[in-house]
């Protein structure tokens, strides 16, 4: 082992953002950003943040969701960890209904079509690391 690490030291694994994801999380209020960024963080080293919670309708999916409330909103953003060597960001976004904790129809229709693209991204970016 070089470069000081320690035996107890995880290994990372990087994060890829699909869609607008990134640029969507960059838009949200500091503390939310900071929050989810945190969890995001526990999901690089194969832990799970006690904000982060499985996405209901992905069952056995891998993908889970952090639920952020800053200043009367509810910031979400959804991540999968079924990929062995990478963690996806499949989306970002503030809540906009008041009523009810479910995730709108449509959001969870974009983040099946995010996680389909996902899975054809970590395939190519398999083959290119070898």
């Amino acid at each position: 082992m070089g470069g000081g690490e320690t035996v107890d030291q995880k290994k990372e694994r990087p994060i890829h953002w699909i869609g607008s994801s990134r640029q969507d999380l960059r838009d949200f209020p500091d503390d939310a950003r900071r929050d989810i960024g945190l969890a995001l963080f526990f999901a690089q080293r194969g832990e799970k943040h006690s904000s982060a919670k499985p996405l209901k309708g992905f069952k056995g999916a891998g993908v889970l969701e952090i639920v952020e409330d800053d200043r009367g909103d509810t910031y979400r953003a959804v991540y999968a960890v079924r990929f062995a060597e990478a963690i996806y960001v499949l989306h970002a976004f503030k809540k906009k209904s008041k009523s009810g904790i479910k995730t709108p129809r449509h959001e969870l229709d974009l983040i099946e079509r995010r996680l389909k693209a996902a899975e054809l991204d970590y395939q190519q970016w398999l083959k290119g690391k070898k």
